[in-house]
């Protein structure tokens, strides 16, 4: 497991990757790098709870204060590149986060929100194929762990306010303001 913090205009912003393996990604027994967690903290085992604990790394899995290398790197990267102005450069980094199915396909619809678009949760639940499940997708953004990566902030309540954000409402109001087209 890797891990960085970075400087960003909304706080410190930290990343959590490990190699973890890859079921149907790669050949029996290959482990690939993967994002598990990430957020608006320098708190890097607040971050470590978030992941399913079937993906938790051990401790003795743990290479805090290494540079960053990899895909911890790329992320980094990708972070920055937002921050910068290529609000699409998280959607391209590989994230892995574990639940039941409906929870991990709805993270995957989330990765689908493009930038500067807004839906409501009655909308995502649409998008995820069921549009009863209005609970259940907030569920999912509110369990996100790899924030920012999985852009759970693309999503408002029915009328059209911010509801909760797991970093705070001025973090979510800054990502859709930089995010929001220019006139």
């Amino acid at each position: 497991m890797q891990t960085t913090t970075l400087t960003t205009p909304d706080g410190p912003f930290s990343v959590v990757v490990a190699a973890v393996p890859a079921v149907d990604r790669a050949p029996a027994g290959q482990a690939t790098e993967q994002v598990l967690a990430a957020g608006w903290t320098d708190d890097v085992g607040s971050l470590l709870a978030l992941v399913h604990p079937s993906l938790r790394p051990s401790a003795a899995d743990r290479a805090d204060g290494e540079a960053a290398t990899g895909l911890l790197a790329e992320a980094a990267d990708a972070v920055r590149a937002y921050y910068d102005g290529d609000h699409g450069a998280p959607g391209h980094i590989p994230v892995l986060q574990a639940s039941g199915p409906y929870r991990t396909h709805a993270w995957d619809v989330l990765r689908e929100v493009e930038p500067g678009e807004r839906l409501t949760y009655s909308e995502y639940a649409v998008r995820t194929g069921r549009p009863a499940a209005v609970r259940a997708a907030a569920g999912a953004c509110a369990m996100n762990a790899a924030a920012l990566f999985v852009p759970c902030h693309r999503i408002l309540r029915t009328d059209g306010t911010l509801g909760g954000f797991r970093y705070g409402l001025p973090i979510k109001e800054s990502l859709l303001a930089r995010e929001a087209p220019s006139a």
